[in-house]
């Protein structure tokens, strides 16, 4: 099986998703959003930039850690990664996130 989102609401209230890896590991985390209709764009998003190396924002966090973002054309931050201890573990995420982003599936806890 491949990689899949998961997608459930806050205790506000609010819509996240995560991008699992087929180990069930997640690769990826959206920010917040005020609807289910919106988070599903977001998905979209994920799905539609993944495969795209340029999309990727490569960071290093002030302790030394790396991470990144995945952005959408327009700029914006659509997914985070989490923090990893080297430079060679955020890029294995990268291209994990660039495998597993384009899964259809959705599973939804809501």
């Amino acid at each position: 099986m491949a990689g899949w989102y998961e997608l459930k609401t806050t205790d506000k209230g609010q819509y996240v998703f995560v991008l699992k890896a087929r180990n069930g590991e997640v690769i990826l985390r959206s920010e917040q959003y005020k609807s289910k209709s919106a988070a599903m764009k977001g998905i979209l998003s994920v799905q539609n930039n993944s495969p795209l190396d340029e999309r990727y924002d490569r960071k290093d966090a002030a302790d030394g850690r790396s991470y990144f973002n995945l952005k959408a054309g327009n700029h914006q931050i659509i997914g985070t990664s989490q923090m990893y201890k080297s430079v060679v573990s955020r890029n294995a995420g990268i291209e994990s996130v660039k495998t597993n982003g384009p899964s259809p599936v959705i599973k939804t806890e809501i």
